[in-house]
């Protein structure tokens, strides 16, 4: 079973992959390069491996929330292959896979990702020994309204740190900040989710998954005729 992974909602350019016994990753911060480096980054992954596209069985993709334009070049290019090779397709939400770049047991997590304007993505998970399981709706909010939300004893994690660390730090008790290499998406924490959910049968095809946009409509149609 062989298994893309990639997502590509922040800086980042994260893809793991898989042959149903080792794992390998590729992290890159890439900044807005997405569009010129994805699918030359992948091309370049499976010729180390000497694999072809073809052998591919599975894939999966961030769906955000994070950039707008990084996320239509992550899902437009793994919905072109799912469909042209008509291989199911698996979408994760990029909070969902910052979560789980951490390996906790019985604690509570939360992600916060810079969402520009002054406000971030967040959503709150609860870890036990069964798993990861999100306890909150992905989240549009204020920093201080994503303090409040936070309860003692909680690992933070996320891009949004780097903005608002100390910020959330003084709004938030007692609190657990990994360090910063936790913050991102990563290869392996996408490989992980995708295997969870391959076990639980949550496919998809080609038409199905859709990027998580949590601004209102009429902000993303602003934002994409503004953009160069």
């Amino acid at each position: 079973m062989k298994i893309l992974g990639i997502d590509t909602a922040t800086k980042f350019l994260s893809l793991g992959i898989c042959d149903g016994l080792k794992e390998y990753e590729y992290n890159i911060d890439l900044g807005t390069k997405h569009s010129a480096i994805l699918v030359p980054a992948i091309e370049r992954v499976l010729d180390a491996l000497g694999w072809d596209i073809d052998d591919i069985d599975y894939f999966a993709c961030g769906l955000g929330p994070g950039s707008f334009t990084g996320i239509r070049v992550g899902v437009s290019t793994m919905k072109a292959l799912s469909w042209s090779l008509k291989k199911p397709v698996i979408g994760i939400s990029t909070l969902d896979i910052v979560a789980g770049n951490l390996n906790l047991a019985d604690a509570s997590l939360a992600v916060v990702s810079d969402a520009r304007r002054g406000l971030v993505y967040s959503a709150i998970y609860k870890i036990k020994n069964t798993g990861l399981r999100r306890a909150s709706p992905y989240m549009l909010s204020s920093v201080e309204e994503f303090c409040r939300k936070i309860k003692n004893n909680t690992v933070i994690v996320g891009d949004a740190l780097g903005l608002y660390k100390e910020k959330i730090t003084l709004n938030t008790k007692s609190t657990v900040i990994p360090d910063k290499d936790y913050w991102y998406p990563k290869g392996h924490s996408i490989i992980k989710l995708a295997r969870q959910r391959l076990g639980a049968r949550e496919l998809n095809n080609a038409f199905r998954i859709e990027p998580i946009y949590l601004y209102p409509k009429e902000c993303q149609i602003r934002k994409i005729a503004g953009q160069k």
